[in-house]
């Protein structure tokens, strides 16, 4: 490990441990104070999340909608940092759902459920009140680097009831088939294709890709494929659940599907810009000239 990873991974490990003994209005304003600094430092993660926001904010409106949306990126981290210690009945309490019964009546039906979130609001809370409210759940977590860091995110998320798979490891989608034939919930991100072998769908009225497997996995086990959306609302944050996205067993299925997905998240987004925390490339016109294509096996 090199010493910027350790002591990246050390900062974190650092957040988890101190931050959670703070007051929580002292946690609050603290990570406020760094994200004005973030945004006045308007380093590459600002600029590109300036540009995702630029698709649905107007111009005149953007620096105040990116500015709040570093802010709502940062109270992610602050509240990340403190969930393992907030008492689970305060959290589900600060959780407002709406259609909440579109999930549990398909989990009732016993066929397991995938549900499909984009990176708004947080979504690691929303994972701890799923657990806690309704059923385990398990997703698959981008591996990060170093591996210290990766396997304290791992705990994190298992502290919270989650069941956590490493992404690219060659069992993932045998052991979520599993999981949700079970009749389990599976959660998955979903607004960044981070293979670049996406499905192409349109997102906020451009051209994007997103990860195709959240539909394959419904069309493999039968399951409703759910879209949730996050957004928050002064201290309590909710969790909208969509309509289920029909299956389509057709050739390019999983794209049209997907495209459903991004529907429901740019309805989401237009509504609530400032809490989508997108500072990569989604849109194909901001995409490297040679990102490599689709392959055909994965249509």
């Amino acid at each position: 490990m090199s010493l910027r990873e350790d002591l990246t991974a050390g900062a974190y490990v650092a957040g988890w441990r101190l931050v959670r003994l703070l007051p929580e209005p002292v946690a609050y304003r603290l990570f406020a104070t760094i994200a004005d600094r973030v945004y006045a430092g308007g380093g590459r993660g600002v600029q590109r999340l300036r540009a995702n926001l630029a698709r649905t904010v107007p111009e005149p409106e953007l620096d105040t909608a990116t500015r709040a949306a570093v802010r709502s990126y940062l109270r992610y981290w602050c509240e990340s940092f403190r969930l393992p210690s907030w008492p689970m009945d305060d959290l589900v309490a600060r959780t407002r759902t709406v259609r909440e019964h579109i999930v549990r009546d398909a989990l009732a039906e016993g066929r397991g459920v995938v549900v499909a979130l984009p990176h708004m609001g947080n979504w690691d809370w929303a994972g701890a009140w799923a657990c806690a409210e309704v059923a385990p759940l398990m997703t698959v977590a981008e591996r990060l680097r170093p591996e210290r860091l990766f396997d304290e995110f791992v705990a994190y998320r298992r502290s919270l009831g989650m069941e956590v798979l490493a992404m690219g490891e060659p069992d993932v989608m045998d052991r979520l088939t599993s999981w949700v034939r079970a009749g389990g919930l599976v959660c998955l991100l979903a607004d960044r294709d981070l293979s670049r072998q996406g499905v192409p769908v349109t997102l906020l009225g451009e051209d994007a890709r997103m990860p195709g497997g959240p539909a394959r996995l419904a069309l493999r086990t039968g399951a409703p494929l759910i879209p949730v959306t996050l957004h928050y609302d002064g201290p309590t944050m909710t969790l909208t659940f969509h309509e289920p996205v029909p299956h389509d067993s057709e050739a390019g299925g999983d794209a049209r599907m997907m495209q459903q997905v991004a529907d429901a998240f740019t309805t989401a987004l237009t509504e609530h810009p400032v809490d989508w925390h997108m500072m990569q490339r989604v849109f194909t016109a901001d995409l490297p000239a040679d990102a490599p294509a689709r392959r055909v096996e994965e249509a």
